[in-house]
């Protein structure tokens, strides 16, 4: 039952990027060129939400889908790894056109050559799997 719960959560959040233009190569190709503010409205909408919903979990200790406490932890204050971390993922954003989630989407919609991305994501997860334990971390 829990997992039909979650496939159904990912269904509703995978038709509202793709009707908000959330996984279009085309807005976000604006958003890099700040020729519109549509990608940075919903980043900020996200970002809103993301604020009231870690505040609402500490303040009410709401429980995970398996009942488990969530833990938050606490930040960091390492800004290089931060910066390194975010200019290589916002150039493989810019390059292909989509983070991760977009990219479920827009192979949902049908764009065939997102496969290509997709692939090219799990080698690079892989990769990082492999490495992880000699990066600075």
């Amino acid at each position: 039952m829990k997992r039909i719960v979650l496939l159904i959560i990912g269904i509703v959040f995978g038709i509202i990027m793709y009707k908000s233009e959330a996984a279009s190569w085309f807005r976000i190709y604006e958003m890099f060129r700040f020729e519109s503010i549509h990608m940075y409205g919903i980043m900020g909408v996200a970002v809103g939400f993301g604020i009231l919903f870690v505040q609402l979990i500490k303040r009410f200790n709401i429980k995970s889908v398996d009942g488990e406490p969530i833990k938050i932890a606490p930040k960091e204050k390492s800004f290089t790894r931060y910066m390194v971390g975010g200019i290589i993922f916002g150039l493989g954003w810019a390059l292909v056109g989509a983070c991760p989630g977009p990219i479920f989407v827009m192979i949902g919609a049908g764009f065939v050559p997102m496969l290509i991305v997709f692939i090219g994501a799990l080698i690079g997860t892989y990769i990082y799997g492999v490495l992880r334990d000699k990066l600075p971390h």
